[in-house]
């Protein structure tokens, strides 16, 4: 099944990039353009993940995980940039929102949901898991501090920069996004020193579809094509949710983070098919953890050098959102197992918050 999945997605990343191509150069209808650009940007986002797979492969399951992670959130990435460029900085908020908790919520929980109705009860490393859960307790933190500040100082999620209040909301958000690539570096590095679990030594090696130079001018040439599929999808929003009837608030906190996680999707759920639970969690909660101790950082001094300063200064719902997400995913796979029951309540809590959100705008 993953093979069909992946001759549509490379068909439509090929077929997909020139169509947003012609259609950018054509002037055609801009709903249209938009669509398009977001079915590009799915099978691009299946084609990246699995190229950086194939080079994670031989990597062993630690490195590969850190990467497919870190691939696979470049496109979220790369739309929220153009986003800051357009100084859509609300929307860029509701995708760190929704990234976050896609991955702990919706990506986690299909893959336990998946592994589980396969392989019954599955394990896997719990201090891996674990630190990952503390570092996204410490990311929350780092977003409700923020957030609590500009409330107490009378600013908000619309203080403009030249407003008295803005200059020290910027200097704790700035101050806040080092801290948090600090520990994110430190995380990394530890979990790359320590030793493997009994489950990930004894797994059987995996042999490459792809030779790394295969995987990696593939890798290359799909990041190329999102970039420029993500600014098109970018530019042609806002006429699309004037045309589709959806607030653009929705579309950035459910559709695009579904977008761009397309990767850890497919390849979470598949890991966890296989039973390469370690491997699988690095995919998901590792990718949440890295958007936010990592991503959202790089977001924070990108807005700098660009002019538009992006504020850790998220909605109450948004803070609620994140903090429920990590709760609930850290209280589940902290203790080593796990089960599709589990994984169940995980989509189910995801659900809850989509409704929300939805209802909310």
């Amino acid at each position: 099944m993953r093979r069909m999945f992946g001759k549509v997605a490379y068909a439509l990343s090929i077929g997909g990039t020139i169509a947003t191509l012609a259609l950018r150069l054509l002037g055609a209808d801009e709903t249209l353009t938009f669509s398009v650009a977001a079915l590009t940007i799915l099978g691009l986002a299946y084609t990246l993940g699995h190229a950086t797979e194939q080079l994670g492969i031989s990597a062993g399951p630690r490195i590969g995980g850190i990467m497919n992670a870190t691939v696979g959130n470049i496109g979220e990435i790369i739309i929220a940039g153009f986003l800051i460029l357009d100084n859509k900085i609300e929307l860029v908020h509701a995708s760190i929102t929704g990234s976050i908790v896609g991955n702990l919520l919706l990506v986690l929980g299909a893959s336990l949901l998946v592994g589980g109705l396969k392989n019954g009860v599955q394990s896997y490393d719990a201090q891996a898991t674990g630190m990952n859960a503390a570092s996204l307790i410490l990311a929350t933190i780092g977003l409700v501090v923020p957030a609590t500040f500009a409330f107490l100082i009378g600013g908000g999620e619309g203080t403009a920069p030249g407003d008295p209040e803005f200059f020290r909301i910027e200097a704790l958000t700035v101050g806040v996004a080092i801290l948090l690539v600090i520990t994110y570096a430190a995380q990394t590095w530890f979990f790359l020193r320590s030793p493997e679990s009994p489950t990930a030594a004894h797994a059987p090696k995996e042999v490459p579809d792809w030779s790394w130079r295969v995987a990696l001018g593939v890798l290359l040439a799909s990041a190329a094509a999102l970039t420029f599929a993500s600014e098109v999808l970018v530019h042609t929003l806002e006429p699309a949710v004037a045309s589709l009837g959806i607030s653009e608030f929705f579309i950035g906190i459910v559709v695009i983070p579904l977008i761009g996680n397309l990767a850890e999707h497919v390849v979470g759920v598949t890991l966890a098919y296989k039973n390469k639970m370690d491997f699988s969690l690095i995919t998901s909660i590792g990718s949440a953890t890295q958007i936010a101790l990592f991503a959202t950082p790089v977001l924070v001094f990108f807005g700098l050098v660009v002019g538009n300063p992006l504020t850790l200064v998220f909605t109450p719902l948004e803070v609620v959102a994140i903090g429920l997400g990590v709760l609930i995913a850290s209280y589940i796979a902290i203790d080593g197992k796990s089960n599709w029951v589990e994984g169940l309540q995980l989509v189910s809590v995801y659900a809850i918050v989509a409704i929300a959100f939805f209802f909310l705008t």
